[in-house]
This record gives C-alpha cells, sequence and structure tokens, in this order.
C-alpha cells in the first residue's frame, strides 16, 4: 500500500489531510514538526510527504533538502497558507515535488498526490535498474580466475576511475565491449550514456555521419540536421570498437577531439563541443598498421594512454568450466531448460578446443547445445558435431577407450550424418544398414 506522511504542527489539519488520504486507500504516518518528520522518514517509508512550510523548528522548505537527503526517492509536497513566488522557487530547487496554496488549491490535493505517487514508484523503479545494471556492468561480473585475466581486470579497475583514454586490445571474442561497459559503468560518468558503434560496421562516409553527425543538405538525401554519436554520448563514454578499421581520414578528427573536445560536422562551418570518455578496442597490430600506413602514430600515442590487453581463451583454459556453467545457468533459464547434470566428457572436450571465437564461440556452442538436448543431461554428444570429432581424432593419441570398437563405429556415424548434412535415409544407405538399424545406434551412442 502507498504511504503518505503528513507533517503539519496543527493536529486538526493533520487529521483532516490524514482522513482524506485514507478515504483515498492510502496509508498515512504523521509529524508535528521537522525533527518528528526526520524520525519518521527512519521508522517508516513514505512514498510522499505532504508538508506545511511553517514549522516550529523549522522551514518546510529547507526541510525538502533534508528530506531529499535522507530519502531521495521521497516526493514532497509544499502546502503553504500564504504562497509567494520567491518560496515556491525555492522549494522546486530544493527538489520539492510541487508547492500548492492551502484552502485555495484542496480540489488539487488528491490529483496531484497521486502524480507524486506515481513519480515517486518510478524513482524506487530507476533505482533498482541502476542497481541492476551496475550489477550486470560491474568487474565482479567478469568471470575467470586466471593470471592474466585478473591482472587485466585490475588494470582496468584503476583507469575507470580516471577520465584518460582507454586502448582495449585483444582477439575478436575476448570481451572488449564488456570491459568496456563495466570501465564506464564504474567511473564518475556512470549516469551518462554508454555509446557503442563498430568501426567496421560502416562505409567512410556512413561512418563519418553517425560519428559526428551532419547539417541539412549538405549531401543528398540529408533532409535536416543530424546529432552524431558523440553528441548522444555527451558527458558520457563512447566505445569505438575496431578503431584498426577506421578510415585514415576519418582519423584526423577523432585525434582533434581527443586534443580540443571539438570537431566540426558535415556541412557545418562551426565547431561543435563534447566533454566525451574515449575507449577503442582493437584486434589488430596497431603498431604494424602503422608502419603500413594505415593507422595514424600521433592518435595510437593518444588513445593508448592507457592499455588493457585481454588474453584469448586458450590462454586461460582454467576457466572455460567456470564460464561453461555460467552460460549453462543462463540460457537454461532463458529457454526454460532444466540441467541437472554436466558430464565430465563434455567439459573436458570444451577444454581441449581452441576456441579460435573465444568467448563469443564458447557462448554459442553452449546456447547449441541447449536447444539440441533432449534431456536434463549435457553429454558430448549435445555438443556440435565438428567439436566431437576433433576430441574423437585427439582421443587417437592413446587415450584409454580409443581402439574401442564401439568409440570407431560412434565417430563413423557421427561423420556419415555430417556430410548427408542430417539426411538419415541418405546416411543409411552410405553405411549400408537399416535406417531402424541407424536410429538404435543413434540412440546408444546419443548421436
Amino acid at each position: 500500500m502507498s504511504k503518505i506522511l503528513i507533517v503539519d504542527d496543527e493536529v486538526q489539519i493533520r487529521t483532516l489531510l490524514a482522513r482524506m488520504m485514507e478515504l483515498e486507500g492510502y496509508e498515512v504516518c504523521q509529524a508535528g514538526d521537522c525533527r518528528a518528520a526526520l524520525r519518521q522518514l527512519e521508522l517508516q517509508t513514505p512514498d510522499v510527504a505532504l508538508c506545511d512550510v511553517f514549522l516550529p523548528d523549522g522551514n518546510g522548505v529547507d526541510l525538502v533538502l533534508s528530506i531529499k537527503k535522507a530519502a531521495p526517492n521521497v516526493e514532497v509536497i509544499l502546502l503553504t497558507a500564504h504562497g509567494n513566488i520567491p518560496d515556491g522557487v525555492q522549494a522546486i530547487k530544493n527538489g520539492a515535488f510541487d508547492y500548492i496554496t492551502k484552502g485555495d488549491d484542496n480540489n488539487k490535493i488528491i490529483p496531484l498526490i497521486s502524480r507524486a505517487m506515481e513519480k515517486a514508484r518510478m524513482n524506487v523503479r530507476l533505482e533498482k535498474l541502476e542497481k541492476k545494471v551496475g550489477q550486470t556492468y560491474s568487474f565482479e561480473s567478469i568471470l575467470g580466475e586466471s593470471k592474466s585475466l585478473k591482472e587485466a581486470v585490475l588494470l582496468a579497475r584503476k583507469v575507470a576511475v580516471t577520465d584518460v583514454p582507454v586502448l582495449l586490445t585483444g582477439e575478436t571474442g575476448t570481451g572488449k565491449e564488456v570491459f568496456a561497459q563495466a570501465i564506464h559503468y564504474n567511473s564518475k560518468r556512470a549516469k551518462q550514456n554508454f555509446v557503442a558503434v563498430n568501426c567496421s560496421s560502416f562505409s567512410k562516409e556512413l561512418l563519418e555521419s553517425e560519428m559526428f553527425g551532419h547539417k541539412a543538405g549538405s549531401f543528398t538525401g540529408a533532409l535536416k540536421d543530424k546529432k552524431g554519436l558523440f553528441e548522444e554520448a555527451n558527458h558520457g563514454t563512447i566505445f569505438l570498437d575496431e578503431i584498426g578499421e577506421m578510415a585514415f581520414e576519418l582519423q584526423a578528427k577523432l585525434l582533434r577531439i581527443l586534443e580540443t573536445g571539438e570537431y566540426i560536422k558535415i556541412g557545418d562551418t562551426k565547431p561543435t563541443r563534447v566533454n566525451v570518455r574515449i575507449i577503442a578496442a582493437t584486434n589488430r597490430n596497431l603498431p604494424e598498421e602503422i608502419a603500413k600506413g594505415r593507422f595514424r602514430e600521433d592518435l595510437f600515442y593518444r588513445l593508448g594512454v592507457f592499455q588493457v590487453h585481454l588474453p584469448p581463451l586458450r590462454e586461460r583454459t582454467g576457466d572455460i568450466r567456470l564460464l561453461a556453467k555460467a552460460f549453462i545457468r543462463n540460457f537454461s533459464a532463458q529457454l526454460s531448460r532444466a540441467i541437472n547434470e554436466i558430464t565430465p566428457e563434455f567439459l573436458s572436450t570444451l577444454e581441449q578446443q581452441p576456441w579460435k571465437g573465444n568467448i563469443r564461440e564458447l557462448r554459442n556452442v553452449i546456447e547449441r547445445s541447449l536447444i539440441v538436448c533432449e534431456g536434463d543431461r549435457l553429454d558430448i554428444a549435445d555438443l556440435p558435431l565438428e567439436i566431437q570429432n576433433a576430441h574423437y581424432e585427439q582421443s587417437d593419441d592413446g587415450m584409454p577407450g580409443c581402439f574401442e570398437l564401439s568409440a570407431m563405429e560412434h565417430r563413423h556415424i557421427a561423420r556419415v550424418l555430417e556430410y548427408t548434412k542430417g539426411n538419415k535415409t541418405e546416411a543409411a544407405r552410405l553405411l549400408k544398414i537399416g535406417l531402424t538399424t541407424l536410429y538404435r545406434k543413434m540412440e546408444e551412442y546419443k548421436i
């Protein structure tokens, strides 16, 4: 039930207001002065406070500041017998929801409280969302126990509280955007926009327009002014993924932003100023790109003030089980699948893979495995055929059981099915066995 705190030194008015609020279905708590009001805030959890301006131990306009400091989500409506403009202006500046006059505005109180109540609920929802976002993008959410990953997280934590540019390096799929988000949401810019753009997704002309915006009429099709992503990220963070793919000509514009905080839109004559933190990422070797004349050396040194290298998954195989189990939990919830057992063979097979696509590839394989899994047990047979085949090929080096007839038959049937793209009738024909026999063996080997 929604709760209202009524603060007024006149008992009769307080009682009347309380009765009105209770008839509207609100729960009511009361206070006769500023001190009692703040004490009620500690004991109760009101959504809205309805306060008189003139109180025995203080002024309601000043009380607004104290209430918002003690309980930021509470909305405050001030009531006064003698309204004046300066008090009203100061009340709003202090964070009051509204400022109304007793008597004249009695018919406005109930609708006003209803709107304040909705805003208070929205404040609570927003706070929960911000807390959830903070947890999602915290450094604690980056899974891994390997030394190389912990060193990368430690460096990212240190640079997050500063405002310097950051260059994230590492192979595709190592989690560079996750690191960028963690840096942003642990910085003083956390409440501002985080804007991500992949520099390899656009042509030079389109990327320039997307990043920096344009003026109406600057080119065919430019019918109105367009804000660029740098403007959208103003006071926040912009993440430039695949920075090594950015056209050489655009690099000069980016360098100017880093050095002066301004740039010129397409078709404009005046510079646009922005206050943006830049986090860039690349899977390329930028010094080599510089040597080939494809990347500006001065931009590299400005972007690379602080570099964080993210290790590939094959260098942190000890983290594969941890990541796999986390992905299984997430996808089990998303797909409404109850997985009660993960076989040791399933996990050991994952650890044997080179994971050229790194964490992104592992995540996709886990999602696919849960989709094809028919029971509540994840086994090696639920993995893609190419991973199963690679596992059996590695087993040929002398692992126990690798020369067993059943293991060879399992591997051969899986390869034939892969060749026929899952066509069981064609597979049975090539294997020279009956279709019923093929189904029985697939069930036996959990193919």
